[in-house]
Parts: C-alpha cells; structure tokens; sequence
C-alpha cells in the first residue's frame, strides 16, 4: 500500500507531447511526509520514457472534495509543461473540474526565466 499514513491514494497521468500517457501515484513512507506526490511520480515516468513536455495532466483522488496538483508539483508541472497545459481534477464518479497551468500557478517563476541568465546553470 503506497498510503499507510495518511490513506489518501492519489494517481496521476501525464499526457506528453507524443501521445503517450504516463501514471504515478503518490508514496509516503515512514519518515512521513518525505514521500512523493502522484504528479511528480508521473512526471518521473515520462522523462524516464523519453517525454520532454507534459500537455495535460489528471489528478485523481478519492472524493469527494476536490483535488488538485499541491504547490510544489503545480511548479514541477511548470517545469515540464506551458501555460496551457490542462489540469483535470477528478474522483471516482469522473472528472470534477479543469483548468489551465496558469489559471492554477499565475505569474509563475520557470525555466524561460533562466534563460534571460547568463549564469544559468547546464
């Protein structure tokens, strides 16, 4: 069971620019909360296959409450996927809600900002 503490199990599913879809779910252990999000699990995935750049991506949880990417993975969704990259929140009776990156993390810091930096590190 990847959520013996707080059993809250959360999947995830990143749609990269090839078409293919990558899954992840969240894992805690016992040095809680030093596990991982689903979302970063995904995006794990998706590098580890070859994907460069997230299109969409679905959060699901149990319900009923929404859910939605947490802060540092709304940044990591940045990092890997633009402005418009779709965030669809669901449960188990389906999809709840969507919403764009930006309309979820506005004005956000990301890697075009680096680019601008002549000390960017490779």
């Amino acid at each position: 069971m990847p959520t013996p503490y707080s059993h809250y199990a959360v999947g995830a599913a990143v749609l990269d620019e090839h078409g293919a879809i990558h899954a992840g779910c969240n894992v805690e252990n016992a040095a809680y909360p030093q596990g991982w999000c689903a979302e970063a699990t995904a995006l794990g995935a998706m590098l580890m296959a070859g994907g460069k750049r997230a299109k969409a991506v679905l959060v699901s949880g149990p319900g009923p409450d929404l859910i939605t990417p947490c802060g540092g993975c709304r940044q990591k969704l940045r990092e890997f996927g633009d402005d418009d990259l779709l965030v669809i929140a669901a449960d188990p009776s389906g999809v709840k809600q969507t919403w764009t990156l930006v309309e979820l993390l506005p004005a956000s810091f990301g890697p075009g900002h680096l680019t601008h930096n002549h000390t960017r590190l490779t």
